[in-house]
């Protein structure tokens, strides 16, 4: 299995409990977004869809990564 791109985002809790990350981390991950989707217009095998289904994987491991943070911090 690949690991996430989304799992070597660090995630921050602020003092209101939300999860966030830096705007540095933001555009790293846009860049690597636009890098996947290079790298899939070149595959004949894939398409839109394709890059939608990677970045929606990417975005859920981000969602739990940020819900697991939340939940440890007001236990």
């Amino acid at each position: 299995m690949t690991a996430h791109a989304t799992s070597r985002i660090p995630i921050a809790t602020a003092t209101d409990g939300h999860p966030y990350i830096g705007a540095d981390a933001v555009v790293a991950l846009l860049r690597a977004i636009a890098e996947s989707c290079r790298n899939l217009a070149d595959d004949p095998d894939c398409d839109l869809r394709t890059a939608a289904a990677a970045i929606d994987l990417e975005a859920d491991n981000l969602d739990c990564r940020a819900i697991g943070l939340t939940e440890r911090r007001s236990a």
